[in-house]
């Protein structure tokens, strides 16, 4: 198992009027964050009209004891790949150790194990990633892109997807009421 850096295990949040509306009140699950660039998975809206039966039944997994549960946007990179952001604890070759609060596997051994009631205890699914070469991260937040919050698993886990970004922002404990759309230069 390989150890995430820097800022892998954090929740990473888009700050109001970023400019790409693809990421408009974005909650990023960071999961490698180091000199070569970071891969994070969305986790603050999910795909319309796909769920997670249907995703096992596509691949050839029989659902089994998994719950319907709705799949998240990871992305807009590779938004065909499938990713598990799932509680710590459970593991499988490939799995990468995230933080002590969660980690990420993308291999079908997730899925199955999940399908069978064998695997993590909590998780996610999400179809793609958002992704930055190296120091692009960086820059989008010295431009006022992104805001880095402390990674909770209780809000990845236990916390309705529409209300994961203010929650996020109060946990840190910002209002997000009263961020604004710019900041000034001095």
């Amino acid at each position: 198992m390989t150890e995430a850096r820097y800022l892998g295990g954090s929740l990473l949040l888009a700050m109001p009027g970023m400019g790409d509306p693809r990421f408009d009140h974005a909650v990023i699950a960071m999961c490698v964050h180091d000199a070569n660039g970071a891969l994070g998975i969305g986790v603050g809206a999910v795909q319309s009209g796909v769920t997670m039966h249907g995703l096992l039944r596509d691949i050839g997994i029989e659902p089994g004891q998994a719950p319907d549960a709705p799949i998240h946007l990871g992305g807009p990179v590779e938004p065909q790949r499938g990713f598990v952001l799932h509680s710590a604890g459970w593991e499988a070759p490939g799995t990468l150790q995230v933080s002590s609060q969660w980690n990420l596997s993308a291999s079908l051994e997730v899925l199955r194990a999940i399908a069978e009631g064998r695997g993590p205890a909590q998780w996610l699914v999400a179809l793609g990633y958002a992704g930055w070469g190296a120091g692009q991260l960086e820059g989008e937040m010295r431009q006022h892109g992104w805001f880095a919050a402390t990674g909770r698993a209780a809000i990845l886990f236990d916390t309705p997807v529409e209300a994961r970004w203010q929650a996020t922002w109060r946990a840190e404990g910002i209002d997000p009421a009263h961020l604004v759309a710019a900041t000034g230069r001095a």
